[in-house]
This record gives structure tokens, sequence and C-alpha cells, in this order.
């Protein structure tokens, strides 16, 4: 028997992971159009829960930390800190909770058809970009009003914290979207990480009293948290211009420059494992579904 010509043809179910994504744009339009489109389906607010939530979430946390516990005297403009470090936080777990269920909550597409599926966690992710949108819009306006400039140094603070937190949620969502399929035990370890993601951050408290509370050894340990990082340079960004300090940089850990550089690293070695925890467990999506 005479073979064909097979150089246009590959394994099926076997691609270049997150690379072939970059090559079905038009599938991964359409999957963000539908989740955005049925978020809020049958909704009476509608969109308007995007702000209505983190609004309740800042709300409790600023009566709890500033007003029982009086955090507010402490910290100059209290309400632009805290609400600075929750939508960083709210991105994250917003952003990595919804990869990991995301491809149980795509079976049937799964179950039916071949296609990248690393389409899934990452149309997941931009989902919870679009939604975080309008809490970065609240924040701007509150920091506008109270004198907020922007410049090269805070714009590129704000999307390297940005990018860190982004590189985390793709890394941990592929990594436990993948073995959430298999093993249903995996959505509870993520609600456990994202219940611990705001305490693990300093949100709800300054850098200054982490350092000051713990020693050396244990702070350099607390700074590996890249979720940290980019919580610091969310602060920096938006909160430390709208301060009275002559060098808001002084604001930052002494060590910033490292930590970034850390965050970053451990960022791109988690989407790595993350990959290939994923491309280990997707031959077997279909029949574990």
């Amino acid at each position: 028997m005479t073979s064909g010509d097979l150089t246009g043809f590959v394994t099926p179910g076997r691609g270049r992971g997150i690379l072939d994504v970059l090559g079905h744009g038009y599938l991964l339009r359409l999957l963000i159009r539908k989740g955005t489109a049925t978020r809020y389906r049958n909704s009476v607010l509608g969109w308007t829960w995007s702000y209505v939530k983190p609004a309740a979430q800042f709300f409790i946390y600023y009566f709890v930390m500033g007003v029982v516990l009086q955090f507010h005297r402490d910290v100059e403009n209290f309400a632009v800190y805290l609400f600075a470090g929750v939508v960083a936080i709210n991105l994250f777990n917003e952003a990595f909770g919804n990869a990991t269920s995301s491809i149980v909550d795509n079976r049937a597409l799964v179950r039916k058809i071949y296609l990248p599926r690393e389409l899934f966690p990452i149309a997941s992710i931009i989902i919870a970009f679009i939604h975080f949108l309008p809490q970065v819009a609240i924040l701007l306006l509150a920091c506008i009003l109270l004198g907020w400039t922007p410049t090269l140094l805070t714009v590129g603070a704000f999307l390297l914290g940005l990018l860190i937190v982004l590189m985390m949620s793709l890394g941990l969502g592929l990594f436990f979207g993948a073995l959430n399929v298999r093993y249903r035990d995996a959505q509870n370890f993520v609600e456990i990480i994202r219940m611990l993601s705001t305490w693990a951050s300093p949100v709800l408290y300054t850098i200054a009293m982490v350092q000051a509370s713990l020693p050396e050894w244990a702070f350099r340990l607390y700074m590996l948290n890249p979720l940290t990082t980019s919580v610091e340079l969310f602060h920096f960004a938006f909160w430390a211009p709208t301060t009275s300090a002559a060098d808001y940089a002084d604001t930052l850990a002494p060590s910033i420059g490292t930590d970034i550089l850390t965050s970053v690293g451990i960022g791109v070695v988690l989407i790595v494992i993350g990959q290939l925890v994923f491309r280990r467990f997707e031959r077997s999506f279909a029949q574990d579904l």
C-alpha cells in the first residue's frame, strides 16, 4: 500500500500547549464572549454586581480594620491602601478559581471535540481580568480625587503587579484545573489557597508591621510570596502617591527589586509546571469527565 503525504497532519489530541492558543484566537474570543454574557444572565443588576461585590467586601474590611481596630490612624488614606490591595487579591482569587473549574465547567465541549484545552483556563482568566477593570476604575477615581497623577514609575509598578498576579493565576490554574478533572478534592485545596491569599499578603495590614513582628529569616520567607510583591506594587502605584511622603519609594519593602525578580521567576516556574501537569492529565480529560 502506498503511503500518502502526511506532513500536514498531527497526532490527534496533541498540540503545543499554551502556544496553540495563539492560533485559535476566534475560539478564544467566543469563549470569552460566552463567559461574559452568561455570568449575570437572568440577573436584575447584571454587570452592576462587578461593583457591588467588591464594594461590600471593602466596606466590611474597612469597618473591621479601620473603624474597630483603628488602623486608619496609622495609615494615611487607609481606604485607598485597603482597596488597592483588595482589587489585586480579588483578581487573583477570581482568575485562579475560574481557571481551576474551567475544564469541568466546559465538559460538554471537552467530551465532544478536540481543541486546545488551555483555551478554557486562559479564557477564564481573561474574563476575570475584564471584571477586574471596573474595580480599577473606581480605585483610579478615588486616587485622582486625592491628587494622584500617573508617572512612568507608578504605571510600570501597576503593570508589573498585574503581570505577577496573572502569571500566578495561570500557573496555578493550569495545575489545579488539570487535577480537578480527576480529583475533585483539588477544588478544596483551591478554596483554602484563596482564603489564605488575603491574609498572607499586606492587604489588611502594612508591610512595616510584618517586618517589625518577624525575625529577618521569617520576613524573607514571607516576601517569597509573589502576591505580597504584587500587592506592594499596587500600593506603590495607587496609594503611595496620594500620601504626604516626600519620597514614596520608601513605602516599599527594602528588597523590592529582588522580590520582583523572584516573583516573576516563581511565576514562570509555576506556568511551566502547570503546563507539564496539564499536558499529562489532558489525555484522559474526556474519559474522566
